[in-house]
């Protein structure tokens, strides 16, 4: 059964009675309660989008993802990297292995590009299908820096650089490690109600994580599979059919302590939840998306291997297939791929999982345009941070500014978007040891999404606070260089 979506006006109704009683401060008060309700109030909900974020744990290398090879580019990129006993080096294209070389539609004077020799659908979906685009260089700012702004004590700065934790936490919520709200959570604050139920809006397939928490938004979290289900309360429990009744009634019965009721709550919530995503799962497009195809690494041949990245990306494709269903118009997703902290191995980890993120991006933009929703979905990829141009002998160590890839019918492909910074060390950008620093925010970068995602412009300073230390103004930092989607 398909939800009715018009609730903004009964949900700004009811937060606007609740708040009647707040005495003299109630007009500040409702202001930022109902900010929400409000910019959703003006944004059109007879569409569906979708924003989906695959999160590279640990630090995708950009120096090997996506290349200058340019004559002085290339001869500074090999001068850092192919240090003995292990260069890490790609080989130059035309040779076995060798990188893949990319004609963008706007070129940049002087320069010449290419991409990790596994990221061939990428390569396709950038030059072919125009449905892929490079932003260069993003990453954590406060403000705009030079390399003297970096170095002076008194210019702000993102906080804890180079911590694991705690650039995870600042790409995804603008805080360090600690923060509770990420940026996608806030945005279906402000887009709730867009979606008769808010329970399915933001969903995880990769544990708790912050971007999808909100003031109000909570996250789903799912497998591969599907829904998290609570066996022991469900069928039988050691062959009793009783003992499972008995379970879930022990569980789920309110109780007089806090911790105790909340917990109740959680397990209840949890069956309920469950049964209904299964439900919805099963029937309809939902069910028939095909599963993908086995990645086999390029230059080789065979029937390939499971991709996990691709598994985790069809479960996503069969939520936005259920949407109708679920009763939603707007939804945010976070998929991770682990294993990009590749202080050493470096060559053959990068490829495996540059490989299997392409082929996952691939099959699920060819997903999206089965169900008619090319254009209303839009992929977008995030990291840690980028890393040292500098090899350790077999890897690369912490960075900072990193290049990322956003595909979809909607993005305005086959563009490197940003600036695409000097190749080598002591330059501009190098804030030791080929660590770059970003020429584009994070904020910038989310931003852009988010406008995308329907957020009017007025709220954008709200959800991205570093926006109006960039370009004041209604597009808050978001210049015609920078219009990846529209």
């Amino acid at each position: 059964m398909t939800r009715p979506l018009s609730v903004a006006r009964r949900r700004f109704l009811s937060k606007a009675a609740a708040l009647s009683v707040a005495g003299p401060a109630a007009p500040f008060a409702l202001s930022l309660a109902s900010m929400g309700e409000a910019a959703a109030q003006s944004v059109s909900c007879t569409d569906y989008k979708a924003l989906v974020c695959l999160f590279m744990v640990g630090g995708n290398d950009a120096f090997n993802t996506v290349l200058a090879t340019d004559t002085p580019s290339w001869d500074a990129y090999v001068a850092a990297r192919n240090v003995l006993p292990s260069p890490i080096a790609l080989p130059p294209a035309g040779f076995s292995g060798g990188v893949l070389p990319i004609s963008p539609i706007t070129p940049i004077a002087g320069r010449s590009f290419a991409l990790h020799p596994e990221l061939t659908h990428l390569k396709t979906m950038f030059e072919v299908d125009r449905r892929a685009a490079i932003i260069a260089n993003v990453g954590p700012l406060v403000r705009p820096t030079s390399i003297a702004e970096y170095r002076n004590s008194a210019h702000p700065k993102p906080r804890k650089l180079f911590s694991h934790n705690d650039q995870q936490s600042m790409w995804q919520s603008f805080s360090p490690e600690g923060s509770t709200q990420g940026w996608g959570g806030r945005v279906m604050d402000l887009l709730a109600s867009c979606n008769s139920s808010a329970t399915f809006a933001s969903i995880s397939s990769g544990g708790n994580v912050v971007w999808l928490s909100g003031r109000n938004t909570r996250q789903y979290q799912l497998s591969a599979n599907g829904a998290l289900r609570i066996n022991a309360a469900r069928g039988t429990l050691y062959g009793s059919t009783t003992a499972s009744d008995t379970l879930r009634t022990l569980a789920t019965d309110p109780r007089e302590h806090l911790i105790m009721r909340e917990q109740a709550a959680v397990y209840a919530r949890t069956l309920t939840t469950s049964d209904e995503l299964i439900g919805a799962l099963s029937t309809g497009a939902a069910a028939s998306v095909p599963a993908p195809t086995n990645w086999v690494p390029a230059g080789t041949s065979g029937s390939g291997t499971s991709n996990p990245v691709a598994n985790s990306l069809r479960m996503v494709a069969r939520m936005i297939a259920a949407r109708d269903t679920l009763g939603l118009r707007r939804q945010v997703f976070f998929v991770p791929i682990g294993g990009f902290d590749t202080h050493d191995g470096q060559l053959p980890t990068h490829a495996t999982l540059l490989g299997r993120m392409s082929h996952a991006m691939k099959y699920f933009n060819d997903q999206m345009a089965a169900l008619g929703l090319a254009d209303k979905v839009t992929t977008f990829t995030a990291s840690d941070f980028g890393r040292t141009l500098s090899s350790n002998g077999d890897g690369t160590d912490h960075g900072w500014g990193g290049h990322h890839f956003v595909v979809g019918g909607a993005v305005n492909g086959g563009r490197i978007y940003g600036t695409f910074p000097e190749i080598g060390l002591g330059t501009a950008t190098d804030v030791g040891r080929g660590s770059l620093l970003p020429t584009t925010g994070v904020d910038q970068y989310a931003g852009m999404l988010a406008r995308w995602f329907g957020v009017p412009n007025a709220a954008l300073a709200d959800l991205f606070p570093n926006l109006p230390n960039f370009v004041t103004g209604n597009d808050f930092g978001l210049p015609a260089s920078l219009r990846f989607v529209g």
